[in-house]
């Protein structure tokens, strides 16, 4: 058993059932092999938001549990004393909308005529026929859950991290562990499997219990933190359920580019063009993602696009990412200022207990959300800004931007602030340093590029979101006026 009990989070909602619930699911779909081999695919750099971390840590290829420790991490007299991350969760199935496109795009090959096969082999008889039989294995159920292969991106995530942070994962911290996750069975199972890679990292070669029956418990659950933007009602209203919001991946489906690719797939799958639709290209385009993915295999709907498909379909995600989580309208990332105040309220408590010459009552807080709860806290620091807004209209001079969401928040994406503690500061501000960490890359800051901060300039460079960003006066819709000029 690992050691004392774990101080969790108190949760706005933290439903026992549901966390029952999640670890039941979390049993039950665990049947499914893990993916043999790991198979490089040409399209894996253009997956957008259903990127596997490994292609964005080609180094995990060959050892998925050795630390990559970046040669900028302070070391030498600073020492770490707390670690706070924000984890996505791992690699998922495809949602059921996902799935019932790919099931109407299936249908819609099996139903072509006896006169649209060619005959000889899968090769000879056409894409579309090898398509057509290819297994379509994605049932109703899988609904976005967490798949094996997301289970093993936490353990492994938990055991390097571990390696990489000795002093701070070490067995006596174990105890004042803080988690908290998204009620989305994806999270709350990301959280158990990052436990039982810490148990691996405690206790190797022992093969670890289930979470329920460890000492310190699941995750608790807190979606007013980790699912801001569903309680954001300014933001529901003019992004989410605003049906003109997106107007720019609307105008991107139907111009020349998404055209170009609409009029070759049908072609090459011997379909009538007017059958098919951006949204079905996108789900076949997925479809190539989620089999490399979860199964590990290449399947023939890779073979469908080229890398040229490939970038236009990861500008029309990144479009998508961009005005509905990104810089495309300021609520989006104002919606997340308290996650931003809880990251650092954390940071100022282990501060304060340091100069009493307290033990850090939290040395390790582990927050485990969605690619929709980093994005926006990543626009809200300033990360990944381009000159120009990306448009339905400026994907050529958008080839080279800095919003590449399968580059920042891919499956397991993390964005981590070590704070340290240094013995040797000439003054009381270089006492404290912190650094921050994305995809365990150290981060330059966005202000002003160097890789590490003294946490008094940090916390004055966001003086205003830490100080004058309210979430309750973020949120709020605005007054209509109802005043009327009737007599």
């Amino acid at each position: 058993m690992l050691c004392g009990p774990c101080r969790l989070l108190r949760a706005s909602v933290a439903p026992t059932a549901a966390l029952a619930a999640a670890l039941l699911s979390s049993l039950a779909r665990c049947s499914l092999q893990e993916p043999k081999d790991q198979v490089a695919s040409a399209l894996s750099p253009y997956f957008g938001t259903k990127t596997r971390y490994e292609d964005v840590n080609p180094g995990l290829l060959s050892d998925p549990e050795a630390p990559q420790r970046d040669p900028e991490l302070l070391e030498g007299s600073c020492t770490p004393v707390q670690l706070v991350a924000l984890i996505r969760h791992g690699t998922r199935y495809p949602t059921a909308k996902q799935i019932r496109k790919l099931r109407q795009l299936h249908g819609m090959l099996q139903a072509r005529g006896p006169g649209d096969d060619r005959p000889g082999n899968a090769s000879d008889r056409g894409l579309g026929a090898a398509l057509a039989d290819w297994p379509l294995w994605y049932a109703d159920w899988m609904d976005g859950q967490l798949v094996e292969k997301g289970r093993q991106d936490m353990r492994q995530l938990a055991l390097r991290l571990a390696s990489l942070f000795p002093a701070l994962f070490s067995r006596e911290n174990y105890s004042r562990l803080r988690l908290i996750t998204s009620s989305k069975h994806r999270c709350v199972d990301s959280g158990a499997a990052f436990l039982r890679g810490l148990w691996e990292h405690y206790h190797p070669g022992l093969s670890p219990p289930d979470v329920s029956d460890m000492e310190c418990g699941p995750p608790s659950i807190n979606d007013k933190l980790m699912r801001f933007f569903d309680h954001c009602k300014k933001f529901l209203t003019e992004v989410e359920r605003n049906a003109t919001a997106l107007y720019h991946v609307e105008a991107f489906k139907t111009g020349p580019e998404m055209q170009s690719i609409l009029k070759k797939v049908a072609a090459v799958l011997q379909v009538p063009v007017n059958n098919l639709n951006a949204d079905l290209i996108q789900v076949a385009f997925f479809t190539c993602s989620f089999d490399l993915a979860i199964r590990g295999v290449k399947s023939p709907w890779c073979d469908v696009f080229d890398i040229d498909d490939a970038k236009v379909l990861e500008y029309l995600n990144d479009l998508k990412q961009y005005w509905k989580r990104g810089y495309g309208y300021t609520i989006n990332s104002r919606s997340s200022c308290t996650l931003f105040q809880d990251i650092f309220q954390h940071l100022d408590k282990a501060v304060e207990e340091k100069q009493r010459s307290q033990p850090v009552s939290s040395p390790i807080v582990l927050q485990f959300g969605h690619a929709e709860t980093l994005l926006p806290l990543l626009s809200l620091m300033g990360y990944f800004k381009d000159k120009e807004p990306l448009t339905a209209y400026n994907y050529k001079e958008q080839i080279h931007r800095k919003f590449r969401s399968g580059h920042i928040v891919p499956y397991a994406s993390n964005l981590i602030f070590v704070l340290y503690h240094c013995e040797n500061a000439k003054t009381p501000q270089e006492e404290f340093q912190v650094q921050i960490l994305l995809n365990e890359k150290v981060l330059p800051l966005a202000h002003s590029q160097e890789t590490v901060s003294l946490y008094e300039d940090l916390k004055n460079h966001y003086k205003d979101i830490l100080q004058s960003c309210q979430t309750s006066e973020e949120c709020e819709l605005p007054k209509v006026n109802s005043t009327s000029d009737e007599l």
